[in-house]
């Protein structure tokens, strides 16, 4: 591959949400490891999630501004994790405060970055680099479908406005969704409000920028990446995933040795792909009444599984959300394990036993499941989910849909009748399988992710201060 051995200066600007940032820190660990000088902007809340990177790579410079902070997020709130998804518009205004800060430091730099690679949240910062006078590069931890819907649904706003099913009849395969299945930044979207107004603008500059990385892969969306380069007028549209199979410089995680032991010492014990992992994500809190009908559905399934349940605050309690019923665990022992807190969801995917995942469906889960070659049971509820479930359910038939919606409550009975389908249906497993061969193909050397990595530090290496 080649490599930039001149130390040429990349700015790399993330998002604070852990979905949003882990994929672009995969990224930067490549860029380092063809020899580029990497600089990190972050607010200080966010430092530590960089760790896993700068054990791997000391050189790293991070850039810590104060988050200028915003009237609509409590003091201290600096990542969506302590907010959940309505603080996506108030961060990404707040963040838009640095503008001038960052621009002084640009000055300020002897061997200021060539170019700044942004999360396509943050598209403001495409203004930034044009006034700095360097290419502006937006990485995006999301799907091109995802994309392809954002760029159709800001060109046809006003025919968009007040139907209820939306068929999207420019992008390929006609994607259909009702209303309420739309990506959230434009269900949430206040026409006239300053914080979504730059939020919308940001999205709609990402399409004029440099250039575009995607953590995706060819054979999974090779007919939005391709409309995607027609829709920006250029080729350098970059799918370069799954970025975590590429190899990533490790991620954070909680991890408590003693209950990983357990989880894989009981795994080892069961037959190939016969268990269902069921987690949604690091946001999502399941209401008493889900989690109710959730594991009646797991426990009438007659499915092993593991079940990845959040510990809850007593303020969440008071608000509604559900914690495991008593007395389930008793009641499924040696059919099902459940965890508490934070889980190895990549090394359990991966394990041989595992052959199903009943997901909220974000992006990084998908790949992540895709990757292991487990089948997708989606249960989507908000952000790009509806999307990525179209794509996997309606459109490659290759996972099946369990649930949809935030605030459903599943019918337990059917919901454990599909879990037993899906989970011994074989045609599905075999789709998996194959998803899971064109994601490792990609990556391989004169893969298609592999090629266009390659064509990025090649586009970047030319640059010059």
């Amino acid at each position: 591959m080649s490599s930039s051995k001149n130390g040429v200066h990349i700015l790399i600007f993330p998002f604070p949400a852990q979905g949003h940032i882990l994929p672009l820190l995969d990224f930067t660990h490549q860029l380092l490891l063809h020899g580029f000088k990497i600089t990190i902007l972050v607010t200080p809340k966010n430092v530590p999630i960089l760790d896993p990177l700068l054990s791997t790579h000391p050189s790293v410079e991070i850039l810590v501004f104060p988050f200028p902070g915003h009237p609509s997020l409590p003091a201290g709130v600096e990542n969506i994790k302590d907010f959940g998804n309505s603080g996506n518009a108030p961060i990404v205004s707040g963040l838009s405060k640095l503008r001038g800060p960052i621009l002084e430091w640009f000055k300020a730099q002897s061997n200021p970055p060539v170019a700044i690679v942004y999360d396509f949240f943050l598209g403001w910062t495409f203004d930034l680099a044009q006034e700095v006078g360097v290419p502006g590069i937006v990485f995006y931890s999301s799907g091109a479908l995802l994309v392809s819907v954002l760029f159709d649904i800001w060109k046809n706003f006003e025919a968009y406005r007040g139907l209820g099913y939306i068929e999207f009849n420019g992008l390929p395969k006609s994607p259909r969704l009702v209303r309420e299945h739309l990506p959230s930044v434009f269900l949430k979207f206040r026409e006239g409000d300053p914080d979504w107004e730059l939020f919308r603008n940001g999205l709609i500059a990402n399409g004029r920028s440099f250039g575009s990385i995607f953590n995706t892969f060819e054979a999974l969306e090779s007919d939005y990446l391709g409309f995607l380069k027609k829709e920006m007028g250029h080729e350098r549209v970059y799918s370069i995933g799954p970025i975590n199979l590429v190899g990533g410089p490790g991620r954070i995680g909680k991890s408590d040795n003693d209950a990983n032991e357990r989880v894989f010492t009981w795994l080892d014990e069961c037959p190939n792909e016969s268990v269902l992992y069921v987690a949604f994500g690091s946001q999502k809190l399941l209401t008493k009444a889900q989690m109710d009908a959730l594991t009646i559905g797991l426990e009438k399934s007659e499915v092993r599984f593991i079940l990845v349940v959040k510990q809850l605050t007593a303020q969440q309690e008071e608000q509604g959300f559900g914690s495991v019923p008593q007395g389930f665990e008793e009641r499924v022992s040696g059919k099902g394990l459940v965890i508490k807190g934070w889980a190895p969801q990549v090394d359990i995917l991966g394990h041989r036993a595992v052959g199903g995942f009943l997901s909220h469906c974000g992006w990084n889960s998908v790949l992540e499941a895709i990757v292991a070659g487990v089948l997708i049971l989606g249960w989507p509820m908000e952000a790009d989910q509806f999307t990525n479930v179209w794509l996997l359910v309606d459109s490659m038939k290759a996972s099946v849909r369990v649930c949809e919606g935030p605030d459903t409550v599943p019918d337990p009975i059917e919901l454990g009748r599909i879990i037993n389908e899906a989970m011994c249906n074989d045609l599905f497993k075999e789709r998996a399988k194959k998803m899971r061969d064109e994601a490792l193909e990609a990556v391989k050397i004169g893969g298609d992710s592999t090629r266009d990595l390659d064509s990025i530090v090649r586009e970047l290496a030319q640059l010059k201060s």
